[in-house]
C-alpha cells in the first residue's frame, strides 16, 4: 500500500514539476513551429488586418505607381516566396530583414535603390509572422499593373509570385466597430500625409520636407477629414506648432501610450462614446526616417535641415526623439 502511495505521489510531483517548467516557456515560441494558417480563413486570418494596418500605409496596393513611397507588399511576396521555401523559412526571411532592415540583408535592391532603405522601427515579432503567415496561404491585393511591371523590371529574374487562396469579398462584413473606424480614418490620412512627405525628402530632400509640413500638413489633414466626415488632429505633449498642443484629456491619455510603448506591452486605441460622438485615440510613434527632423540636433538632424525649423517654428520643443517613442496622438473626433 505504502508503494503505491508512493508511486502516486510520484506522479503527481512528476506532472507538477512538469506543468511548471512548460508554464516558463514563451507560448509564441512554441507556435512558430506550427502551421499557424491551419486554424484561419483569409476572412478571419489576423494577419490580414495587420497586414493593412502596419504595412499598407507605405506599401499600399492601391497607390498608383509613379506616387509610390515603397513597394506593393506583393512585390515582397514575389521577391521571398519561391518552389521550395515553407511557411517557416518565408517568415523567418521576412523577419530576419524587418527586426533591423540593412540593404546587405534586403533581397529588393531595386526598391533600395529606388525608395531607399525601409526606415528602422520596432515590430513585434509574432505580428510579423501572423502576415508572413497569410501572405504565404492567401492571395493579397496587388496592383493591376504589378505583374507585368515585376517580369519587364527584373527582365525575367524575378517571377510575379501571389500564391494561395482567394479572398472571397463578399462575405465580408461592411460593419465597422468605432475602434476600427477610428483607426482607419487616422492611418489614412498618415498614408497620405506620409506618402506626400517621403516624396519631397526623396526627390528634395529633409530640409525641403520641413518646408513642406509647415505649408501643407494642415490643409491635407483638413481635406482628409472633410472626405471622412470627421475631425481630425494630431496633437502632442511638445509641439512643433503650438497650435498642436494636446489637451488635458489628450495629455493623460499620450502618458497612458508612453506607458505602454516603453514598457513593451500591448496596447489599444482608446475610444470613447460621449453624446453620440465617438472620441478616438491612437499613439505616432517614432522610426528611424523621424529622427531626420525630430532626434537630436547636430546628431540626428543635420545642421542646415535644424536651422529651417528654428526659423519656421521659433516654439519648437518636438526634437530629442528616439526610435519608437509616442510623439503625440491622433484625436479623432466622429459621430457614431
Amino acid at each position: 500500500m505504502k508503494n503505491v502511495i508512493f508511486k502516486v505521489l510520484s506522479l503527481l510531483l512528476l506532472v507538477l514539476v512538469s506543468s511548471c517548467s512548460d508554464s516558463k516557456k514563451s507560448t509564441y515560441n512554441s507556435q512558430k513551429d506550427v502551421d499557424m494558417s491551419s486554424d484561419y480563413t483569409a476572412i478571419n486570418h489576423p494577419g490580414k488586418k495587420l497586414l493593412e494596418n502596419q504595412c499598407y500605409v507605405c506599401h499600399n496596393p492601391s497607390t498608383n505607381h509613379n506616387d509610390r513611397i515603397a513597394p506593393p507588399m506583393v512585390a515582397v511576396k514575389s521577391h521571398y516566396l519561391n518552389d521550395d521555401i515553407s511557411n517557416k523559412e518565408f517568415a523567418d526571411a521576412i523577419w530576419n530583414f524587418v527586426e533591423k532592415p540593412t540593404e546587405k540583408k534586403s533581397k529588393m535592391r531595386g526598391a533600395v535603390k529606388r525608395f531607399n532603405l525601409m526606415p528602422y522601427q520596432v515590430f513585434k515579432e509574432e505580428d510579423i509572422r501572423l502576415i508572413a503567415d497569410y501572405m504565404y496561404e492567401f492571395k493579397i491585393d496587388e496592383p493591376e499593373w504589378f505583374k507585368k511591371h515585376i517580369e519587364e523590371e527584373s527582365k525575367g529574374k524575378v517571377k510575379y509570385r501571389n500564391d494561395g487562396a482567394k479572398l472571397n469579398d463578399t462575405l465580408i462584413s461592411n460593419y465597422q466597430t468605432p475602434e476600427e473606424k477610428g483607426l482607419q480614418y487616422a492611418l489614412s490620412t498618415k498614408k497620405e500625409l506620409g506618402k506626400n512627405l517621403m516624396g519631397t525628402i526623396q526627390k528634395k530632400g529633409t530640409k525641403e520636407a520641413v518646408t513642406f509640413c509647415n505649408v501643407k500638413a494642415y490643409p491635407i489633414t483638413d481635406s482628409m477629414a472633410i472626405a471622412q466626415n470627421a475631425r481630425i488632429k494630431r496633437v502632442s505633449d511638445r509641439p512643433r506648432n503650438s497650435n498642436n498642443q494636446a489637451n488635458k484629456k489628450e495629455l493623460a491619455i499620450i502618458e497612458q501610450f508612453k506607458k505602454s510603448i516603453a514598457s513593451n506591452k500591448d496596447y489599444k486605441p482608446v475610444t470613447e462614446l460621449i453624446d453620440g460622438v465617438n472620441h478616438f485615440y491612437y499613439p505616432i510613434t517614432t522610426n528611424s526616417m523621424c529622427l531626420q527632423c525630430h532626434g537630436e540636433p547636430n546628431k540626428d538632424i543635420n545642421a542646415d535641415v535644424y536651422a529651417t525649423i528654428s526659423q519656421l517654428y521659433p516654439t519648437d520643443k518636438a526634437v530629442g526623439y528616439d526610435v519608437n517613442q509616442v510623439r503625440g496622438i491622433w484625436s479623432i473626433t466622429f459621430n457614431n
